[in-house]
């Protein structure tokens, strides 16, 4: 297993829409063990596969307080919404340190694939159901703060740039044998 590079809004590549998994080998069985070890080491509670560049309709999920239920979802599809919507905090790996307020459903019904390439139906609702419909949007090329106001996704996106400029800028440093 190895860490992924996880991308960081606004990077384009975070708005490319995921292609269903055609394909049930030891190629998938690999991507999920390493976006899984991705996400522990994050942390998180949930990760695409568009977020680590591999744009297939691919999420995992572990929302237990000892992150060892981790869930796959291949070729996920919402089924079922619940009529009730709630504001929830929500952040996102690709956009490290930022949080902010989405409306979700309080609960969903996904049928997908599991790695065998086995169908399933979930019913889920609080955490789980947030996370599974925060995932299934950047499978559909969508990250939380395309909720936002453009304000708010405008400084965001500000803030992001600078960060990544300044990680580029130590990473050249070290290279360079430069210690900042």
């Amino acid at each position: 297993m190895s860490l992924l590079n996880i991308l960081r809004y606004p990077d384009a590549r975070l708005h490319k829409v995921a292609k269903p998994v055609s394909v049930f080998d030891g190629r998938l069985a690999k991507l999920v063990a390493d976006m899984a070890e991705t996400m522990y080491d994050a942390p998180g509670v949930g990760l695409a596969a568009s977020q680590v560049d591999v744009h297939e309709q691919l999420i995992i999920i572990d929302t237990s307080e000892t992150k060892n239920t981790l869930q796959i979802f291949i070729n996920p599809t919402i089924v079922w919404t619940s009529a009730d919507i709630e504001l929830y905090e929500e952040g996102c790996l690709s956009v490290p340190g930022v949080y902010d307020g989405v409306e979700r459903h309080t609960g969903v019904k996904v049928s997908a694939l599991d790695l065998l390439g086995k169908p399933f139906e979930l019913a889920a609702d609080g955490l789980l159901a947030v996370c599974i419909q925060h995932e299934m949007d950047h499978l559909l090329g969508k990250v939380f703060v395309d909720y936002l106001s453009p304000l708010k996704r405008n400084r965001i996106k500000a803030r992001m740039v600078k960060e990544i400029r300044g990680l580029e800028r130590a990473a050249l440093l070290r290279t360079q044998g430069r210690r900042y």
